[in-house]
């Protein structure tokens, strides 16, 4: 299960990226199979086609021609917010546009810098600072498969104007597996607090690791489900989740909500996230079948980002319920996971 880029951790679970509108525009004459103008700069071409994301801004950010208080400007005109600082944090690497609103104005910059739409967008690669990743030791691409592509155009049809006046003070996102080691649920529990007044719901998604339907989105009460965008070919969806009224500035919020397979995945051997950003409190917790436990299970964690980095794991006994966690508290940029091992079998029961 892979929980789409605009979750917390962040952990997306933030990044304090946000931003709006500019101007400037793509030139659409001509362009190659890959929907590239002929006119752009041979290596801005390539790196629109490979990535990597930072690398591909900075070429494209040089061939425009425009200096950063210019792009800045821009974006501002096309009705977007968003500072040099944010701008330079990405063309470094140092963060990527990962949040809702942030994803909005990446969009609106692919324009400015007159690049093909999404050529940037599709670069970034599976969500890491708002999202959990999980996946099979066979397929660990989770929304690598459509980078960010089908997430902008969802995004616009929902409310994102709050993302960035809502602080992710805690979250608790917990995988439940059944007897056979299929993936039934996740369960997120967010706490969250208002830093202006008028925020009224959380946009949360969701992206399945492989085509098929989108699982099924429950909201606990006191909130309720709002408006929910799915595409049953890639299997994304992004919902609002209703606030049961506005919150005041310094308000907080417990927000939970369920994405429940419609039918269950085939079973999975990690559960991970990678924060890029220093979080509060951030738990994961794997909730096995009592009666079918793993023969070992460990946490990990690493001290950056780096999918090379070494990690250092614990090793974990479930408890009564066939519960394991790993929790990070007042962490920096890292990568954070609990892994598991089935045994001699190499397939399901």
């Amino acid at each position: 299960m892979h929980p789409s880029p605009v979750e917390p951790a962040e952990l997306r679970s933030g990044s304090g990226d946000g931003g709006g509108g500019g101007g400037g525009g793509r030139d659409g004459a001509g362009g190659d199979a890959d929907g590239i103008p002929p006119q752009l700069d041979d290596r801005l071409a390539r790196l629109l086609r490979t990535g990597p994301f930072d690398e591909a801004l900075r070429t494209a950010v040089a061939v425009s021609g425009l200096s950063l208080d210019r792009i800045q400007d821009r974006l501002k005109r096309r009705g977007s917010r968003i500072s040099v600082a944010t701008l330079s944090s990405w063309q470094s690497g140092r963060y990527r546009p990962e949040r809702p609103s942030s994803l909005l104005v990446l969009s609106e910059l692919e324009e400015v810098l007159g690049v093909p739409p999404e050529a940037l967008s599709a670069l970034i690669g599976p969500p890491r600072p708002r999202g959990r990743r999980l996946a099979t030791t066979t397929d660990n691409r989770g929304l690598a498969a459509f980078g960010a592509t089908d997430v902008p155009s969802a995004l616009r049809q929902v409310d994102t104007r709050w993302d960035e006046s809502l602080t992710r003070l805690s979250t608790h996102c917990r995988l439940e597996l059944d007897a056979r080691r299929r993936e039934r649920r996740m369960h997120s529990r967010l706490l969250l607090r208002a830093e202006v007044d008028g925020p009224d719901r959380w946009i949360t998604g969701f992206q399945r690791e492989d085509p098929g339907p989108p699982p099924k989105l429950k909201v606990e009460p006191p909130h309720r489900l709002g408006k929910v965008i799915e595409n049953a070919a890639t299997g994304l969806v992004v919902a609002e989740v209703m606030f049961d009224r506005p919150l005041r500035r310094g308000d907080i919020v417990i927000v939970e909500y369920t994405h429940e397979n419609r039918t269950p995945r085939p079973y999975s051997t990690v559960m991970e996230t990678t924060l890029h950003v220093p979080v509060r409190e951030y738990v994961i917790e794997v909730r096995f079948d009592p009666g079918v436990l793993p023969e070992s299970c460990h946490s990990f964690r690493t001290a950056e980002i780096d999918a090379d980095a070494r990690p250092q794991e614990r090793l974990l006994k479930p408890d009564a319920i066939g519960s394991v966690l790993t929790v990070a508290l007042s962490a920096g940029p890292c990568r954070l996971g609990i892994r598991w091992d089935w045994g001699e079998s190499t397939t399901q029961p």
